[in-house]
């Protein structure tokens, strides 16, 4: 085999002696142009080959100069056909001038230099479009897959260059479809737009499509919801690519091709932040977060190296978690200082320590226990781990000089139906105290459900429908607001900038969804019908479940901020902070004796919103049933705020 520097060698070569046996070409079809293809006069062709070889040495140096031989033919394109152009250009005005010098261009007619530019430029760029087109194509338009690809823009335009350019022809693009009317009846790499997305199960069985691409990386949750919908509607399988913030490189590719995930259709539009703001507040700081082993604690450490932190400190009881996210940051290609302990959030020693040895400039508390069902008969470890845990925490930093302490709390401390929002609720009031009482600014941020989160409604679905169902839905009216993971960690990032102290934010989660819809759509997205290959079963509420989530109380009033999607929950009824000290003790004491009772009652004075309700040890009521869903409805004027709220 030859060495790769001569196959390029020979390349170049042969490209150069095309192009140099060009210039007599075009040359001399200039002269016989100008004579309409018929009878030259014996001196104008005899001037034409004296000057011959001048012509050839000008022009061949010309093309030399200006890398003509560099262009891959395989890959024509504009920048190729815009050198030539010059070279040619430049070129033949060189000559002119020198021709000029030599025999005051006798015997040129003055519309043979115009000729010979337009023949070089056809000669030249003619056979290396021809060339690509070959290679493109291949002229095996039966290969593959038949594709209709939705969006004809710039994502559309590079998955069908890619598909045309596959030498294995796996995918051929038969037809775009495009909702801007500025581009019907166009076309794409030589591939027809046929019409508007409206039309693609009309167009499925017409052009016997195999495969639905949706090359619409901008679309908004809603608008991919529309287009799964049409797709599911024509029975064929569909994929999509990247999100717009994924395509970092530029292009797009075949082997980018994903399957439409239920967070395609349950996102909202990429989140805007004042990424300045977030670096200049975040940088060069030591950052802890607690729970960093956690859905929400990992992906927030992900999203704080690139901010460029002085050092993070890990903090998380689980082994398996807190190994996995250092194994992440290991591997990051952003390099910054990280230290991981494994303790616990209650052990006021191990704090205590941790913030004395490496005193922590920003907090982030994201430790925390959330499976409401599981907590209704699990108080005590509940309110040690949510609302006192958070106290040694939030003490710590407090007595460390921490800037910054920011609660990462849940929309379910709010009018609280659970033991699990009654203790993040408690959680959010001790850190409005100690905001008052400390040089360290304490912030709440509340939000949602995060899609895909550890022990989440979308996992155990997944579960359910490879298992072959049914779907357990707790009731059919049942909704909760959601965002993506990412999303939710780059919004209390930016929180955590905005925040002066004794705030909670409170995040804007779009509408709600409705569990049900929920189902329905994983169902259909793992290619099945929902009722038919998969049943839903409806189970009725479990302990602790409301149907309806709220965002802020009614004695909360919104405030805007300068980012649109956060708010601040202002609330005209001031805390009686030694009211919350002295239930905090009793907590405190009731918690060591282990007096489950104890603890329920207490805190129930700390949150007087919540109502308790007794449980036996199988998790339903005391009357051995399931919770009524009517007990838990909020009322209308209620869902309204906060439906109101959130648009």
């Amino acid at each position: 085999m030859s060495a790769p520097w001569i196959e390029r060698l020979r390349s170049r070569f042969v490209v150069l002696l095309h192009d140099v046996a060009m210039i007599p070409v075009a040359w001399f079809l200039a002269y016989w142009m100008r004579f309409n293809l018929g009878y030259v006069p014996p001196e104008f062709i005899e001037a034409a080959v004296d000057t011959l070889p001048i012509v050839i040495l000008v022009l061949g140096l010309v093309y030399w100069l200006f890398g003509l031989y560099r262009g891959v033919w395989r890959f024509a394109s504009m920048t190729d056909l815009v050198r030539i152009a010059k070279a040619v250009l430049v070129g033949t005005t060189l000559l002119l001038f020198l021709l000029f010098a030599l025999n005051r261009l006798a015997y040129m007619p003055r519309s043979v230099p115009v000729l010979f530019v337009i023949f070089q430029l056809l000669l030249l760029a003619g056979p290396r479009l021809f060339y690509r087109l070959i290679k493109d194509r291949h002229f095996d338009w039966d290969a593959g897959q038949r594709v209709l690809i939705v969006g004809a823009g710039r994502a559309g335009e590079m998955l069908a260059r890619d598909m045309l350019r596959d030498t294995g022809r796996a995918y051929n693009p038969v037809a775009f479809v495009d909702d801007k009317l500025r581009r019907q009846g166009g076309d794409v790499h030589g591939v027809p737009i046929r019409g508007t997305s409206d039309q693609i199960p009309t167009l499925v069985e017409r052009l016997a499509i195999d495969l639905i691409v949706l090359a619409v990386p901008s679309a908004s949750a809603s608008q991919m919801r529309r287009l799964v919908n049409l797709c599911e509607a024509a029975s064929r399988p569909f994929r999509t690519v990247p999100e717009l913030n994924a395509m970092m490189s530029g292009q797009v590719t075949v082997r980018q091709l994903r399957s439409v995930s239920i967070e395609d259709l349950l996102g909202r539009n990429p989140v805007t932040l004042d990424w300045p703001t977030i670096h200049e507040g975040l940088a060069g700081r030591t950052i802890l977060v607690t729970g960093a082993g956690g859905s929400i604690g990992s992906e927030l450490c992900r999203q704080l190296m690139p901010c460029r932190p002085k050092r993070l400190i890990l903090v998380d009881h689980s082994e398996h978690n807190l190994y996995r996210i250092e194994m992440a940051l290991s591997d990051s290609s952003v390099s910054v200082p990280f230290s991981r302990h494994l303790l616990d959030i209650t052990d006021p020693g191990a704090i205590t320590r941790l913030f004395r040895e490496t005193p922590p400039d920003i907090v982030f508390h994201a430790a925390a226990y959330k499976h409401v069902p599981m907590l209704e008969d699990q108080v005590c470890a509940a309110v040690l781990n949510n609302t006192l845990g958070t106290e040694i925490v939030a003490a710590a930093a407090a007595a460390s000089g921490c800037e910054r302490f920011v609660l990462i709390s849940t929309d379910k401390a709010v009018n609280p139906t659970n033991v699990m929002g009654a203790s993040k609720r408690a959680a959010e009031l001790l850190c409005q105290d100690l905001d008052r009482r400390s040089r360290c600014r304490f912030i709440v941020v509340r939000f949602g459900n995060v899609l895909g989160s550890a022990g989440s409604v979308v996992p155990r679905f997944r579960r359910q429908i490879e298992q072959g169902g049914p779907v357990t839905v707790t009731h059919p009216d049942i909704e909760r607001f959601f965002m993506t993971i990412p999303e939710a960690c780059q919004l209390i990032m930016q929180a955590a900038v905005l925040g002066r102290g004794g705030e909670t934010f409170v995040l804007e989660m779009g509408d709600p969804i409705k569990i049900r819809y929920l189902a329905e759509q994983m169902i259909q997205l793992s290619g099945k019908r929902p009722g038919q290959d998969i049943a839903i079963e409806y189970i009725g509420l479990r302990p602790g479940e409301k149907l309806h989530e709220e965002l802020f109380y009614t004695s909360e009033d919104l405030l805007e901020t300068p980012h649109p999607k956060i708010r601040i929950a202002s609330s005209a009824i001031d805390i009686d902070a030694e009211r919350v000290r002295a239930l905090m003790d009793r907590l405190r004491h009731t918690v060591q004796r282990l007096d489950d009772s104890a603890v329920t009652e207490t805190l129930n004075q700390m949150v007087p919103s919540w109502r308790a309700r007794p449980l036996a040890s199988n998790g339903t009521g005391t009357d051995g049933a399931r919770i009524d869903s009517r007990s838990t409805e909020l009322p209308s004027s209620s869902r309204a705020r906060t439906a109101a709220s959130t648009r």
